[in-house]
């Protein structure tokens, strides 16, 4: 919303803004003048908008509401050519969805405000970091190094390999960062990785609660919510990401009480 009334930039990533700037300085000043163009009859439409909606007239409002998405749209197609230039002009894919909020937060807050959004970023990363790491190497040190490679270890070797797993992770998620940074939308690639796992593992807690389910019952549960959460996320694009969760708890849920109820001895 507050875009509709300002004027954004035409390219979000300013590293592709200074090298589109400097390789294709008319192209850029072309886009840029019908860009403006385009966002002042975007901010007239929505203006219209409001006109409309003060009025209490359901039709004007309707008729309204069309031009400002035709308006929108004009401002969009501007900035598609925009984007195909910069990938154009440095040979990477130019997404700039995930620097939206940064130029926000650069551009337009105080500098105190623009402080303490950055530090509660950094707070809210760091915590979810440290446990994220913290349980991936209790989990890799425990059940399975202890158990499978050295169950009769010291506390003292037991931490330095905790320190290694800690270490491995910790490069292993810098890694899948980099790869996950390509892919559009940080908080929607995040949900789509994350559906995997916590659809399912609700499904498992909710199997908890089922009195006569069994173990192998939840076990092959998670493993079929996984498959169909995988399913759904390359073979059905169509479904948002919203309702991958739902449906890997639902299939937990439903597998592992079937096969609970099948595998029970006949009384």
């Amino acid at each position: 919303m507050f875009y509709l009334f300002r004027a954004p930039p035409l390219l979000f990533n300013p590293a592709h803004e200074r090298a589109v700037r400097h390789a294709e300085p008319g192209a850029m000043a072309a886009l840029e003048a019908r860009y403006g163009a385009a966002l002042a009859q975007r901010q007239a439409a929505a203006q219209a908008v409001a006109r409309a909606r003060d009025g209490d007239d359901g039709s004007a409002v309707t008729v309204a509401l069309d031009g400002l998405r035709a308006r929108a749209a004009d401002v969009e197609t501007v900035r598609g050519e925009a984007l195909a230039l910069a990938a154009r002009v440095t040979g990477e894919p130019s997404r700039d969805v995930n620097y939206v909020m940064p130029s926000f937060v650069l551009r337009h807050l105080p500098l105190g405000l623009a402080g303490i959004f950055i530090a509660a970023v950094l707070a809210a990363a760091m915590s979810s970091i440290a446990a994220e790491l913290n349980s991936l190497a209790t989990v890799t040190v425990i059940d399975f190094y202890r158990r499978w490679v050295r169950p009769e270890g010291s506390d003292r070797h037991y931490l330095l390999v905790s320190k290694a797993a800690t270490g491995f992770w910790g490069l292993f998620a810098c890694v899948v960062a980099t790869f996950a940074a390509t892919l559009g939308s940080l908080i929607e690639v995040v949900n789509r990785f994350g559906s995997f796992f916590y659809g399912s593992i609700l499904g498992g807690f909710l199997l908890a609660m089922v009195g006569r389910a069994r173990p192998a019952g939840a076990f092959v549960g998670l493993i079929a919510g996984m498959g169909v959460v995988a399913t759904v996320n390359f073979g059905a694009p169509s479904v948002s990401f919203l309702w991958h969760n739902v449906i890997g708890a639902v299939t937990v849920v439903v597998v592992g009480v079937v096969l609970s109820a099948a595998r029970r001895p006949a009384t």
